[in-house]
């Protein structure tokens, strides 16, 4: 683990976007390579058999750790130094305790939902979600027993409220997970209000986490676990990796809550490898550049599309104003409106397909939060597992559009969708 001494020059604490180059690694470790090796090994040597049964000992939990004792390196499926280093920096924008990182945000999802919930527990979550997700949620724990109690993210904390008390009533609860901004229509959920009615209704012999999945928005324009969350869980695909050339996923949170996933990653064996720990600390030296550059570009996106004829509506944070509902929840829990647009066509699929596929610039793919622009249709691709009725319920209709604007020229942008509505 890190020093969080090195957080500090003197009295001056240093920002995270400084400390991303070089927190959590010490270059003369590593023959005074300025930048991280590579560590591309399955197994560790050690030294002597005493210091194997010292490490394993620590690593199975048999002993407690001293207090100037570290965990030594065994296996990369237990730890690996790429992974160390790639944790100590993700706990910096959130000030989590603990970090542990995963081969996708599905496996931080399920890996972290595994280790919480029991047979006969209950999981109140907020909908609409990610499709796969979902997916989890709705189809694959109730396989195993667990109960689940829904609410809409839109719904505001009447319904959330009215959901936690409902599922702690049966003494079951085990988790509440809440998505926030909502994919897609970024609808908001009151972090600091769910937390308060978890430690209002939640049982008390039981200790109820609060997961956020805070893809939407990252680490830069939201801090759940300021708000009170426990947990926070990130598809280190979008933002964080940002590139769209990997694919990871994150949990930080509570040393308590993260020791655990950690542990249960280990015998799932879902974390990350060397090669994309590396990529992801490359791509976290620029993470607040890129995400302030879409950001900006997003705006200026948003506000064409508002003035469109042919486009009904937008939902983008950064368009709230003192009148609608979530203004104020906006201005409490996030820092910015991050540059993830939903807007519905005049029409209904045929003119959402039309704009897609008449896209240059644009490119017509899932996923969000890289470089590049993308836009996809959440009814059909990444929500089109979510029955229809449930979908309608959510917002999700079939004139709706995503885009994730990434950091071209936003003039540019602006032009390709210009010429691509001109063909709706």
């Amino acid at each position: 683990m890190a020093d969080k001494d090195k957080r500090t020059i003197g009295n001056h604490r240093l920002h995270p976007e400084s400390l991303m180059m070089s927190y959590g690694y010490d270059p003369h470790r590593s023959e005074g390579a300025i930048k991280s090796p590579i560590f591309q090994t399955s197994t560790f040597v050690f030294r002597s058999a005493e210091e194997g049964k010292a490490f394993f000992e620590l690593a199975y939990g048999l002993r407690k750790q001293g207090p100037r004792e570290e965990l030594g390196l065994i296996y990369s499926r237990l730890n690996n130094p790429d992974l160390e280093i790639l944790e100590d920096r993700l706990t910096l924008w959130d000030e989590a305790e603990a970090c542990a990182v995963f081969e996708s945000g599905m496996a931080a999802i399920a890996t972290t939902l595994l280790e919480l919930v029991r047979p006969g527990d209950t999981v109140a979550f907020s909908e609409p979600l990610y499709g796969g997700t979902d997916y989890l949620l709705n189809h694959i724990l109730p396989r195993f027993g667990v109960d689940r109690i829904r609410f809409m993210a839109a719904g505001g904390n009447e319904a959330m409220t009215k959901a936690v008390t409902h599922a702690a009533s049966s003494g079951k609860l085990a988790a509440v997970f809440v998505e926030t901004p909502a994919n897609p229509t970024n609808a908001l959920v009151d972090i600091e209000a769910c937390a308060l009615a978890i430690a209002r209704h939640a049982p008390p012999q039981r200790r109820v986490p609060l997961i956020v999945d805070n893809t939407f928005l990252g680490p830069l324009w939201q801090q759940p676990l300021r708000q009170g969350a426990d947990l926070v869980i990130y598809s280190a695909t979008k933002f964080i990796g940002g590139h769209s050339d990997l694919i990871a996923g994150a949990c930080l949170g509570s040393r308590e809550f993260v020791e655990r996933v950690r542990t249960l990653r280990t015998f799932l064996g879902t974390m990350c490898g060397p090669w994309t720990g590396w990529l992801l600390m490359r791509s976290l030296e620029t993470l607040k550049l890129r995400m302030t550059s879409q950001m900006k570009n997003a705006r200026y996106v948003a506000d064409f599309l508002a003035d469109h004829p042919k486009v009904q509506r937008v939902h983008y944070l950064g368009h709230l104003t003192e009148d609608d509902p979530g203004w104020e929840l906006y201005r409490k829990q996030c820092a910015g409106p991050g540059s993830i647009i939903s807007f519905e066509m005049v029409g209904g699929e045929p003119e959402a397909f039309r704009l897609l596929n008449a896209l240059r610039l644009i490119k017509l793919a899932v996923s969000l939060g890289g470089t590049e622009s993308l836009a996809e249709h959440p009814a059909t691709m990444t929500h089109a597992d979510v029955e229809p009725a449930m979908q309608r319920q959510y917002g999700i209709g079939p004139a709706m559009v995503r885009l994730s604007v990434g950091v071209e020229f936003p003039e540019d942008l602006i032009a390709d969708l210009k010429q691509a509505l001109e063909q709706v």
